[in-house]
């Protein structure tokens, strides 16, 4: 069996490479994407596989903004962090979903499922794909909980979420930074990304407060924000084409291509 996976996570790839070893070291894993651009690509340049894993939320946005740029051919096994979507209608109308951290029984069982099912199976499935797309929800106002109180905090005046050692902070146009409560991944999954993107693993920083960029060593971008943030703000080489077209919001039918 070739698996093609979609996540942009490293520990949770290495994890899914580790647990179909365990599974069936015969299982091929044909390639790795981590974005909803790089998907596209990779399905319109190599051969087919015969699974895809997929994480709903990937660092340019939702993955099902994959299905409504290309036809996807191949049965695919969904993974996700989070639980807002609806998880009956997942395992209705796909092989499986998943969510993390993935567990081997899991993803054995969801493997079995696969294997018993006919061709006709597969194109009934592949015809129901486009059902499974949710209607984004993007969120426009954070409460921010400081000691017994709560601050609407309006998203308009968000310039970045930096996380470091566990610990997520807020910073506002004004100069103040709050505690925030949640993940950088649970936070960019609730973020229109025409407005912010994952700059990297600390920062999630709005396009509207981007005041500077220098062209750093390697070809890396180095970002100025309109606030003082407690580290330098770097975009690798790899998304800096990709950055900069978000920045002067040049989407195509696939959305943004960088988050």
């Amino acid at each position: 069996m070739k698996v093609l996976i979609v996540e942009d996570e490293t520990a949770a790839y290495e994890n899914l490479v580790d647990i179909l070893n365990e599974i069936d070291p015969l299982i091929e894993i044909t390639g790795n994407t981590e974005s909803i651009s790089q998907t596209i690509q990779w399905l319109r340049t190599y051969p087919l596989p015969d699974l895809i894993l997929m994480d709903i939320h990937l660092s340019d946005g939702s993955a099902f903004s994959i299905f409504d740029a290309i036809e996807v051919e191949t049965p695919i096994i969904f993974t996700t962090a989070y639980d807002e979507y609806a998880i009956e209608a997942f395992k209705v109308n796909s092989i499986d979903y998943l969510l993390k951290p993935i567990k081997s029984d899991e993803l054995e069982r969801a493997l079995q499922k696969f294997g018993k099912w006919k061709r006709s199976d597969i194109v009934e499935y592949l015809s129901r794909l486009t059902q499974l797309t949710p209607t984004p929800r993007y969120k426009d106002k954070l409460l921010i909980p400081v000691k017994d109180k709560l601050i609407p905090v309006d998203l308009p005046d968000v310039s970045c979420f930096y996380t470091t050692d566990k610990t997520t902070r807020i910073f506002l146009k004004n100069g103040e930074s709050y505690p925030f409560s949640k993940t950088l991944e649970q936070i960019s999954a609730s973020l229109n990304p025409v407005d912010f993107c994952r700059a990297n693993k600390q920062f999630i920083i709005a396009r509207n407060s981007v005041k500077n960029i220098t062209i750093w060593f390697d070809n890396r971008l180095l970002i100025t924000l309109d606030t003082e943030v407690p580290e330098r703000i770097y975009i690798s080489k790899n998304k800096a084409a990709e950055f900069k077209s978000w920045i002067v919001n040049e989407q195509t039918q696939d959305g943004p291509s960088f988050r």
